[in-house]
């Protein structure tokens, strides 16, 4: 009787496990789109494109952190972007579609990243001129050279202005990628607002992080990593392990979009000698989980401490400064963040491709939402041309006055 209750017990855990397995796999179908209209000769493209775009819709469909998807009818989103999908004839304009009907979101970290970006990401590498650009008075400006790449060949500097790419103004939003062996042709104003042509040939260069550490006068220690990650955690905690006894350091987060809310953790735990709370993330259900810091391994930093910010700090980076800012650990010092720290997942699509897509949404400790928002600094600083030109950082500047005990400007 035992045995045979036992058996009885068993297949009806592995039933209901099943039923629960069955039930987690359930996604909700997409809406059926017509190839009527699609040529012979096209329609093995379109079923292609449809394979993509069902996973996509899927996936918000399922698993988007907001139940309600911004009130958008996303049935009748799935009938008319689908339809564009489905008679997309590239790449290109097959993930225009999907990002045209993911934008009405309005989330800043849900969208669709065809394949060759998808690859680039995986393997932090693209064709690229290297260098960065900063939005200055409603100027595009250099604000790095990558050593060694080929934008550093021709002689192209920090604090040019860009007046064209191949002959067109960047506009408000440039959107440009460079194609390996591709020429292309610059045009500045140097320094002295001096006009100079540039051609560059792209060539593949990392994407990697950078990592940078200098000592500052005083025995200040400046630090700077460029995303939430394994090895620039890792890095980090040997550096404020070597660096213990200096009486500050300053945090330059201005080129960090953020990266993992596992090395998140890990990384505002070298700041504390106790488990902190980091925040809470919430689900599409409601569901709230307060996350913690990790102190395991932990540095322990005592000393002060200063986060450089700007509006390319984003996601984690903006969680790091928001959790510092709210337990008085840091005083930070720029501009408004991104406003980006939903928290994402990356799914694979069909072709290669990936939807990353939000999950949770993020109140930091005090109770305040950062999406769409951004932190606001303790110190805000102003950024001129004629700073950046002349080789000045004001916000380091203004970095090193807090740390002394100064007013800052």
């Amino acid at each position: 009787m035992r045995r045979g209750a036992a058996i009885a017990a068993g297949r009806a855990i592995l039933a209901a496990f099943c039923l629960f397995t069955l039930a987690a796999c359930v996604s909700t179908p997409p809406p059926r789109i017509s190839l009527a209209a699609i040529p012979a000769e096209q329609v093995a493209r379109a079923q292609a494109n449809l394979a993509v775009f069902e996973r996509a819709w899927s996936l918000v469909a399922d698993r988007h952190y907001d139940l309600k998807l911004a009130g958008i009818d996303w049935k009748a989103a799935g009938e008319k972007f689908g339809a564009q999908a489905a008679a997309a004839k590239d790449e290109t304009s097959l993930y225009t579609a999907l990002n045209a009907m993911l934008a009405p979101l309005g989330d800043s970290h849900t969208h669709a990243i065809a394949p060759t970006q998808a690859r680039e990401r995986r393997t932090q590498q693209r064709a690229r001129i290297g260098f960065g650009l900063t939005r200055l008075e409603g100027r595009w400006v250099v604000n790095e050279v990558l050593p060694g790449s080929p934008a550093a060949e021709v002689g192209v500097q920090v604090g040019w202005i860009v007046l064209s790419r191949q002959g067109e103004a960047l506009g408000e939003r440039p959107r440009f990628r460079a194609e390996e062996g591709e020429t292309i042709a610059w045009v500045f104003l140097d320094a002295e607002d001096r006009e100079r042509r540039v051609t560059a040939m792209a060539r593949t260069l990392s994407t990697a992080s950078r990592q940078e550490a200098r000592e500052l006068e005083g025995g200040f220690v400046y630090l700077r990593f460029d995303e939430f990650d394994g090895p620039d955690r890792r890095w980090l905690g040997r550096e404020l392990v070597k660096h213990r006894a200096a009486p500050g350091v300053v945090i330059d987060l201005r080129r960090n979009p953020g990266g993992e809310t596992f090395s998140l953790g890990i990384t505002i735990g070298e700041f504390f000698d106790r488990s902190v709370d980091c925040g809470t993330f919430i689900t599409r259900s409601g569901s709230r989980s307060v996350k913690r810091s990790w102190q395991l391994g932990s540095a322990n930093y005592a000393g002060q401490v200063v986060v450089l910010v700007d509006s390319a700090t984003g996601s984690a980076a903006e969680i790091f400064s928001a959790v510092l800012q709210d337990h008085g650990r840091a005083t930070v010092i720029g501009r408004r963040t991104a406003g980006a720290v939903l928290a994402s997942r990356f799914y694979r699509l069909p072709d290669g491709g990936e939807l990353q897509l939000s999950r949770e949404d993020y109140v930091a400790p005090k109770g305040r939402r950062i999406e769409g928002q951004g932190v606001e600094p303790d110190v805000k600083i102003e950024r001129t041309l004629a700073a950046l030109r002349a080789g000045r950082d004001p916000d380091l500047e203004a970095a090193l006055r807090v740390l002394r005990g100064a007013q800052p400007p």
